[in-house]
């Protein structure tokens, strides 16, 4: 509620602004009305609608950005399950998948030193495929879980030196070291 020296500055400026408006000429009026409206519109444009449209534009991005993050969550989940209902494995079964798998994937880029529960690989010079194959396929055949890792890029000292040549990807040494299912 306005007191009443508010209510007569209020009603002062008020009338001071229609003395103001009364003095202009038709066409300054009519200038000034358009450019009101122009402000207005334009505000309705930039707070309004503008970005309402911006979200309608983004939305079929954004959905397909969730859909697929929630199909990839979907396979992960798929594979856990999976992994679940296979049956226990021993130790000793765990060791002989994995030594198989090692040997089968990595050659002799890889030695395996296990001790109780948990294996160490040590890793030379291996591509970054065979290293995510490998570690995909432990996982599954061997039920090892990896645990620790230390991992460095090398250059590939396996490229060619023509100029034409597709570079070739740095690969990988260093250590995992794995966690085998208990007995």
């Amino acid at each position: 509620m306005m007191n009443a020296p508010q209510s007569r500055a209020h009603s002062s400026v008020q009338q001071a602004l229609l003395q103001r408006w009364e003095a202009f000429s038709a066409r300054e009026k009519r200038l000034l009305s358009w450019g009101a409206m122009f402000m207005a519109l334009a505000s309705l444009w930039w707070w309004g609608l503008a970005p309402a449209l911006r979200t309608v534009r983004e939305a079929p991005a954004q959905q397909a950005q969730v859909d697929a993050q929630w199909q990839h969550l979907s396979d992960l989940q798929i594979q856990a399950q999976a992994l679940q209902k296979l049956p226990r494995m021993t130790q000793a079964a765990a060791l002989r998948a994995l030594q198989n798998t090692t040997t089968e994937l990595l050659g002799t880029g890889a030695k395996l030193n296990t001790t109780g529960d948990r294996s160490t690989v040590t890793l030379t010079a291996i591509t970054p495929e065979a290293l995510a194959r490998w570690l995909a396929q432990v996982r599954v055949q061997a039920r090892a879980v990896p645990i620790e890792a230390h991992l460095e890029r090398t250059p590939n000292q396996r490229q060619e030196t023509s100029p034409s040549a597709t570079p070739k990807p740095p690969l990988w040494s260093g250590s995992v070291v794995l966690s085998l299912p208990a007995s």
